[in-house]
């Protein structure tokens, strides 16, 4: 707790898995922008800590992203917006979809809402 009471905010940390430059460029410098440390990986490892993690549109991608990381919140990224795909993702079981070009307001309310405070997921 700082001298305000109010609690540190805790630094928030995504995965991009599999993403293609320059897309995944893009998505790293906004979330950076939105206070969010990323790394981009082609395979998970026990050692990598995350809170949320960001993935191709693609069916295969997605499940292997889906099946490696239970647990968190797989959002998936695209170059262009589509209803089908938003559609098709979601249905898949992604959390959420997002495509280029990349707000930061848009990917700020995408952490707020998918990612939960370190002291309500203690108390959850």
């Amino acid at each position: 707790m700082t001298g305000s009471n109010k609690p540190i905010p805790r630094l928030r940390k995504a995965l991009l898995f599999r993403l293609e430059e320059p897309l995944a460029s893009a998505l790293q410098q906004t979330l950076t922008l939105c206070g969010c440390k990323s790394r981009l990986i082609d395979a998970p490892a026990a050692h990598q800590r995350a809170d949320i993690v960001f993935c191709p549109s693609t069916g295969d991608l997605l499940r292997a992203a889906l099946e490696r990381f239970r647990g968190l919140p797989v959002v998936v990224v695209s170059r262009l917006p589509e209803e089908s795909g938003w559609l098709d993702a979601l249905e898949a079981g992604a959390a959420d979809y997002c495509a280029a070009p990349f707000e930061p307001i848009h990917l700020r309310w995408l952490l707020d809402a998918h990612i939960r405070p370190h002291s309500a997921s203690a108390a959850a």
